[in-house]
């Protein structure tokens, strides 16, 4: 085996390992999101991107720049958005300035669901964050993750 397969097997065990805590913290997640609020992991993140939106320039996202913040295909987002606004969590209307584009708005149902289920979101976070932590393999990725939150924003061009 050469160096280069060395780093390259290296690599690969620390993918598998950020792949295996993802897949964890996910899955602790959506077990709490279901059974306290009826929501997935991807309903409660698409409600949390589009709650940040704004009225003005700039402030309403493309359907492909809320597809990237949820990390899903377009196709797979516009159905996540059809299933929530059946649910009256979300609203769709034509954007005034380009009738070809469509916005997406959280009701006020939404809000209020999204406010009640976000302590539960960030409460699973920090307990599978806890239980990685307690295994060697995922501890370092949980270490990491804990010290980006504590190390200040770097300044814009920097």
């Amino acid at each position: 085996m050469t160096a280069t397969d060395s780093a390259l097997t290296g690599l690969a065990q620390g993918w598998c390992a950020l792949s295996l805590l993802h897949g964890r913290i996910e899955a602790h997640i959506e077990r709490a999101l279901q059974s306290a609020h009826d929501l997935s992991v991807r309903e409660y993140s698409l409600l949390d991107v589009l709650s940040r939106q704004h009225d003005g320039p700039g402030g309403h996202l493309q359907m492909k720049q809320v597809a990237d913040a949820v990390v899903l295909s377009q196709s797979a987002t516009t159905r996540l958005v059809t299933r929530l606004e059946d649910r009256g969590l979300l609203s769709r209307y034509i954007c005034d300035t380009d009738r070809r584009g469509i916005y997406t708005d959280v009701s006020e149902a939404g809000l209020a669901l999204l406010a009640q289920a976000r302590p539960t979101n960030d409460r699973a976070l920090r307990e599978a964050l806890a239980s990685a932590a307690a295994d060697p393999e995922l501890a370092p990725l949980v270490e990491a993750l804990e010290n980006m939150h504590r190390r200040p924003a770097a300044a814009p061009g920097a």
